[in-house]
């Protein structure tokens, strides 16, 4: 097995073996601590095949009490500060996908690949390694293995609401997903900043996800925040090209056996002098709702939920929830920014549970899965200053654009 260990912020880095292809179907222990020593954060990359792999961390010390976040990939949250009392052990056990731009066959033969932007170079999402972030005030991990796992899927599609995000501040309900799920199913999320339906499946996004999609698995498609920016052009428009695309992933995903879903976008942060958010989607939302309709899809009606919240937040309480943050708050934040589209975790976490709460109701076999959840109402929203958060270290990575810098992959012709 090779196994990369770094500390946090230190750079510092362990080689150790190379996971080889018989060893992924196996758990195999991954990190090790003594019980009583004194725990920093720490990051562990090790280099794994694609797949779903069952993670399991043993948390606990005999000598302290311990708090214990941890991530994985682009800062999926999976465990939301899991305190131990001195002397005490938990288990935890979670699923994280893992993915490289490399499209194969069913013989495992390269047949293509992602057409990753650049900015996409060096994610998390793309590398070679399952990569687990351990974080927390008093980080306390005595044990950690992983292995490869067959359950079912949820592939994530859409743009920069949904991404996993990379640095700090900025967050998607998308990364925040996973902690909302027990180990019996998988979160994989393939949504990229400034895409549109077309440009997702031109850049060979949605190939990627079928070239692996296993019957039953489900497909999450949310769009309409770029897609509404092309709406002016020929054969544009929200009922004609908008929804041939969004058919486009139904017939595909249905045809590999795939269940697809819905969702229709965030809102932006845009409110009138009554305090009422203000429509900026045109007629895509309710588009994407008729071709629900039309072809019997499950559809999540995000955009209404995402006004509720807003609207519950206020106009001025609501840029809590969003990135509004003066120059030098975080790491690359040269500028001060006032972004209404994009959310910081606080944001992220509560569409999150807007997004659980309407799977529960939805009928969708994801509901079966569940946990970390007991009801949310977006007209009451949690309190900002109980959400408790701990950020990642920065990584040198192209930065999130304001809405209208980001660009979407080279559009396929038409």
């Amino acid at each position: 097995m090779k196994l990369y260990l770094s500390l946090i912020p230190a750079a510092l880095s362990v080689l150790i073996a190379a996971l080889s292809p018989e060893a992924n179907a196996q758990e195999r222990t991954v990190f090790t601590a003594e019980n009583n020593a004194v725990q920093e954060p720490f990051c562990l990359d090790v280099p794994v095949e694609d797949g779903n792999y069952l993670v399991k961390v043993i948390l606990g010390s005999r000598r302290r009490a311990g708090d214990t976040f941890i991530k994985a990939e682009s800062r999926r949250l999976f465990a939301n500060g899991v305190i131990t009392a001195k002397g005490e052990q938990k288990t935890i056990s979670f699923v994280v996908n893992k993915r490289d731009p490399v499209i194969r066959n069913q013989a495992g033969e390269q047949v293509g690949k992602v057409n990753l932007k650049s900015r996409e170079y060096g994610k998390l999402n793309w590398d070679d390694c399952l990569n687990l972030e351990i974080l927390g005030s008093a980080p306390a991990v005595q044990k950690i293995t992983i292995e490869k796992v067959n359950v079912p899927t949820v592939f994530l599609c859409g743009d920069s609401t949904v991404v996993d995000q990379d640095n700090e501040p900025w967050a998607s309900w998308g990364q925040m997903f996973p902690y909302f799920l027990d180990e019996g199913i998988a979160v994989a999320n393939y949504a990229e900043s400034g895409e549109r339906t077309d440009t997702f499946i031109g850049a060979g996004r949605l190939d990627k996800i079928l070239s692996v999609l296993q019957s039953g698995d489900y497909v999450l498609v949310e769009f309409g925040h770029n897609d509404q920016k092309i709406n002016s052009r020929p054969g544009g428009g929200a009922y004609y090209y908008f929804a041939t695309q969004l058919k486009t992933f139904i017939d595909r995903v249905r045809a590999k056996g795939g269940i697809p879903v819905l969702v229709s976008p965030t809102h932006r942060r845009n409110f009138d002098s009554e305090g009422k958010i203000v429509e900026t989607h045109l007629d895509y939302p309710e588009a994407m709702k008729w071709v629900a309709s039309r072809e019997g899809v499950c559809f999540i009606d995000l955009h209404s939920m995402s006004a509720v919240f807003y609207e519950a937040l206020g106009v001025e309480d609501s840029k809590k929830a969003f990135v509004h943050y003066p120059a030098g708050s975080y790491p690359g934040m040269t500028k001060d920014t006032a972004d209404n589209t994009h959310f910081n975790a606080y944001g992220a976490f509560e569409l999150a549970k807007c997004m659980v709460g309407a799977i529960q109701l939805s009928g969708l076999g994801i509901a079966d899965h569940i946990i970390n959840f007991s009801g949310f109402n977006p007209a009451c929203p949690d309190r900002v200053e109980d959400f408790r958060w701990i950020d990642s270290p920065y990584r040198n990575l192209a930065p999130q654009v304001l809405e209208k810098d980001d660009k979407p992959s080279a559009a396929p012709s038409r």
